[in-house]
């Protein structure tokens, strides 16, 4: 079995997250039974009780305790699949109406902010920044999106990228005015608050045993209770490896890692000069966002595997004094880990895998705005609404993920991608591209 790290997280000591409720004990009755108190779990429950259905949900551990309450916080469109290889699988017709699905997630999240927790709402805006020169590329996806899906992004020369990012790493960049950026467990718990506040039964440390199905109902044991549901949803993710063996054998558990610095008051809002969350195109990228108080939360690498490393905060601080240097030497605050569910397609896993159970599962790399889609359509697929574009999943099914071998080729897959990174960016280094320091100054750590 595979569990979260101990380590807390910078998002615990904020106040305003805590929720917490009992374990099961006994037997109950529901409409349906959701397994997993992640932001799949209860996006699901959400949307199953605006329909009128009775929702038991039942969490191994804490609410939103997982990746949901321990990622970055970034909400934009997409998934952890590019467009061009999704279309490549289902067609061009198909892989639009998929994309246009991450697009509406967006706008859950963003109405549920709104709504329900305006306290999770960190900030708008992200950018996404090339660490060489351009050859066009971003020009070329702004112009698609805007004639495809009426996506209005802007581009940013060099000049304008490192007037607001202080740094040479930086070429280019493309903003998206639509993303926006969450303090991610607020949101869970939020959610989770507004579910037992309409009479939804949220039950922690109650762990699902086994499903069994008896006549028209399916069971869902715990150590102490069970569940008598018409429907069962399955949002565990990364985390079981045994309640249904051909979904976890589908699903990777892929680790990647944030810390947050010190307060550092004007050093970041100088080297970091935009409210906006900002992530790079490598293909082993970092992501990064101010916080409060001039922090720097900052977020990168990828491993398969469980411990966390011992250095792990100061590895990342050099991760991010390699790119803003002038930072100086910044205590880190907190650091910590996060497991992701990935199928070996990176799309998610969306559907009915059996009479009266479905699942809702593997969002690693883009879980907040397809979560909150996924959540939407498993619920009106169970309603009966009128609904089906949870079809669109279908071409991307549970395929076995490689189980060791799997997780092996997945390590060798990102030392190969960050080989390849630091290959481009030393091509960079000898182009013919200016790389000045920004605004005349030195590159000399500050004091």
């Amino acid at each position: 079995m595979w569990t979260e790290p101990a380590a807390s997280t910078w998002y615990q000591t904020a106040p305003g997250h805590d929720f917490a409720a009992p374990s099961l004990t006994g037997p109950i009755e529901a409409d349906v039974c959701i397994v997993g108190g992640g932001l799949a779990g209860l996006s699901a429950a959400i949307e199953l009780q605006s329909l009128g259905r009775s929702i038991a949900l039942i969490e191994r551990h804490r609410i939103g305790g997982g990746a949901s309450g321990r990622n970055g916080g970034f909400v934009s469109a997409g998934f952890a699949e590019g467009l061009s290889a999704i279309a490549a699988r289902t067609g061009s017709v198909h892989g639009d109406a998929l994309y246009r699905l991450s697009m509406e997630g967006v706008e859950i999240v963003r109405d549920r902010v709104a709504r329900i927790v305006p306290e999770a709402l960190m900030g708008a805006g992200q950018l996404l920044v090339l660490r060489r020169p351009g050859s066009g590329a971003l020009e070329r996806s702004r112009d698609l999106m805007q004639r495809s899906f009426e996506r209005a992004l802007e581009h940013w020369d060099c000049a304008r990228t490192r007037s607001v990012l202080q740094s040479e790493r930086y070429f280019e960049a493309l903003h998206d005015g639509r993303a926006f950026h969450i303090q991610p467990l607020h949101y869970a718990r939020g959610i989770a608050r507004t579910i037992t506040g309409a009479d939804g039964r949220i039950y922690e440390h109650s762990p699902a045993l086994s499903i069994r199905r008896e006549g028209s109902r399916q069971i869902v044991a715990t150590p102490e209770g069970r569940i008598s549901a018409g429907s069962v949803v399955l949002a565990t993710s990364a985390l079981d490896r045994k309640l249904w063996p051909r979904l976890s054998r589908a699903v990777l558990p892929i680790t990647t890692y944030i810390a947050v610095t010190e307060p550092l008051g004007d050093r970041a809002s100088q080297a970091i000069a935009t409210g906006a969350a900002i992530a790079d195109d490598r293909r082993a990228g970092d992501y990064y966002r101010l916080l409060a108080g001039g922090r720097i939360l900052w977020g990168g690498r990828i491993t398969t595997r469980r411990s966390q490393p011992r250095q792990l905060g100061e590895m990342l601080k050099a991760d991010m004094l390699s790119v803003f240097p002038q930072l100086g030497a910044p205590r880190i605050e907190h650091a910590w880990a996060g497991s992701m569910g990935y199928a070996r397609h990176k799309m998610p896993i969306v559907g009915r895998i059996a009479d009266g159970v479905w699942t809702a599962t593997a969002f690693g790399g883009h879980g907040l705005n397809t979560t909150a889609i996924a959540g939407r359509l498993v619920a009106h697929a169970i309603a009966g609404g009128e609904d089906d574009r949870i079809r669109l999943f279908e071409p991307f099914g549970a395929d076995w993920a490689g189980g060791p071998i799997g997780r092996a080729g997945v390590q060798l897959t990102y030392w190969s991608m960050q080989l390849r990174d630091r290959i481009d960016e030393r091509r960079a280094e000898r182009s013919s591209v200016p790389r000045n320091p920004p605004n005349g100054s030195d590159d000399r750590a500050a004091d």
